[in-house]
């Protein structure tokens, strides 16, 4: 062992710099493509087709998280990272090169399978690397890095647009990729799995069938197809089904994909939940921050996004200050005043109205920062500290997993609460008004009225826009915009409450988290004995 250590120390820059890349290349995928969208089906067409350009990115990238941890406790981490970055690398290629948007769409759907290998490696390395203490802070500087990319892809997205052509936000990723490769094909030993090595196919095939089937029906509900569809309703049954069938074989696998043992823990139980709440919250104020300073404030789309700029600011200084103090005041204890923080930064947000200022909504942003920082990275550090090495891979990738889940969860519950309350204010004081227009607007006036009640989110994008409301009456304008803005703001303030009390239920969950010490080992003691570094950081 200790003939070995020095390579992994010559090396650990490398890996360092190598995982950054990965990591930041792969989360900004996620959001980059949004911008050039308007680009995209203006050149292929498939307008109805849209919203699967994110979608199918979404699905593939968030079912293979927990597979990619598992089988990077298998058959090792460099492999199964590589092979990774590789597939994310062909497919950014191919999405350059699409023909159409269904060939877009699939190229897409591929290239989430490359990302969704990439994002939890990045966790489970440091987690091999790194002592407890070391690991929050470093865990935290990755975790900063993925919440960064939501804010700035689409802003990168636009300059690359703008500057070179929308293909390029695709052939970008290919000599990045490749040194990514590069340097964490040197800095990574290679690990040689001992023993057969035995797949859970039945479990993997059950666990895509349902979280696909759920995330769809969480996706399409209330948007594409009614809620009580025959649609979703299938696909929620599908999902049932599935899920069930995915518990019973993996509570009789050998090698289970996600054994069900470990919900039978405290920790990992308690952990993953306070981070499925927190991730409801954390999109809630992504996604309608922007929306209330565009519609309410009056900014622009741009504008917007550096509203957003002082949460990413102290959300990266938390984390990475996070690991100077967890050994000083313990994990439960930070974890429950990161999430009392957010919880007041929500109850703040809600109190935004319409003579709310720029500065005012950017403070709100800078406390639900501070509380995310502190929460974010001890989620993973927690897990790893709990588990032996022999889990480290597939206690890691829970955590992300579980919080992406959370992540669609609160897109679409909270979204469907904003849409909900917006029909009811708008079908109350907005009709009357658009029934008053003229016969010769009678098209204009049916579309409105159709969005009323399928789609508020359209209709207040779509009105709010200063060139929308310069081809429109005067008079009608002067009596639209307080009726869009009254319920604009009154069905914000219910998303924001509704994120408040997602928040504080994961408050209340870190209340049963056990007393967690941070170590100053690389790996924690199994049947006894301190585990060794796993061989391929050896």
């Amino acid at each position: 062992m200790e003939a070995n250590a020095a390579p992994e120390l010559k090396n650990r820059g490398l890996l360092l710099t190598g995982l950054i890349i990965a990591m930041l290349f792969g989360a900004l995928d996620g959001t980059i493509v949004g911008t050039a969208m308007p680009r995209i089906v203006g050149e292929l067409g498939g307008l109805g087709l849209m919203a699967w350009l994110t979608t199918a990115y979404m699905l593939t990238s968030t079912v293979v998280v927990p597979i990619a941890g598992k089988l990077a406790d298998l058959i090792g981490r460099r492999v199964i990272y590589v092979t990774g970055l590789i597939i994310f690398i062909g497919a950014s290629a191919l999405c350059g090169m699409a023909q159409n948007m269904t060939e877009l769409i699939l190229f897409r759907g591929l290239q989430g399978i490359g990302g969704g290998i990439m994002m939890p490696m990045a966790m489970i390395i440091i987690g091999d690397l790194f002592t407890g203490k070391q690991r929050a802070k470093w865990q935290g500087v990755f975790g900063a890095i993925f919440g960064l990319s939501s804010v700035v892809g689409p802003q990168v997205g636009g300059w690359i647009v703008d500057a070179l052509d929308w293909r390029w936000v695709f052939y970008i990723n290919l000599p990045v990729g490749i040194l990514a490769v590069v340097l964490i094909s040197i800095a990574l030993p290679k690990h040689k799995a001992i023993g057969k090595v035995k797949f859970d196919i039945p479990g993997i095939v059950t666990m895509i069938t349902g979280v696909v089937s759920l995330l769809l029906a969480l996706t399409f509900g209330g948007n594409e197809y009614a809620w009580l569809s025959w649609q979703i309703i299938a696909l929620f049954i599908l999902a049932i089904v599935s899920l069930v069938s995915f518990v019973i074989i993996e509570s009789k696998a050998q090698e289970p994909i996600l054994p069900v043992r470990l919900f039978k823990n405290r920790t990992f139980t308690t952990i993953n939940g306070v981070g499925f709440l927190m991730a409801v919250g954390m999109f809630g104020a992504i996604m309608f921050v922007p929306l209330f300073m565009q519609g309410i404030v009056g900014i622009s789309a741009s504008a917007s996004g550096t509203v957003m700029t002082p949460l990413m600011i102290t959300m990266i200084a938390a984390s990475v200050i996070s690991g100077q103090f967890i050994h000083k005041i313990g994990i439960r204890k930070q974890m429950l005043s990161g999430m009392i923080i957010m919880a007041v930064g929500f109850y703040l947000l809600s109190t935004m109205g319409i003579d709310t200022t720029k500065l005012l909504a950017s403070s709100y942003m800078l406390l639900l920062g501070l509380g995310m920082g502190l929460v974010m990275p001890i989620l993973t550090l927690a897990l790893q500290e709990s588990f032996p090495k022999s889990e480290l891979g597939v206690v890691t990738s829970s955590s992300q997993f579980f919080r992406q889940i959370g992540g669609t969860f609160g897109m679409t519950i909270l979204g469907a609460i904003m849409n909900h309350k917006s029909s009811v204010l708008l079908e109350q004081d907005l009709t009357p008004v658009v029934k008053q227009l003229p016969a010769e607007a009678s098209g204009l006036a049916t579309s409105m009225t159709d969005m009323i009640h399928t789609n508020p989110q359209a209709l207040y994008s779509s009105l709010l826009n200063p060139e929308s409301l310069a081809k429109m009456p005067k008079e009608f304008v002067e009596h639209m915009l307080p009726i869009l803005k009254n319920a604009l703001v009154t069905s914000l303030h219910q998303v924001f409450i509704v994120g408040l009390v997602f928040v504080l239920l994961g408050a209340v969950l870190t209340l049963f988290i056990g007393n967690i010490k941070v170590s100053d080992r690389k790996s924690k003691k199994s049947d006894g004995k301190k585990e060794e570094l796993s061989p391929e950081l050896a």
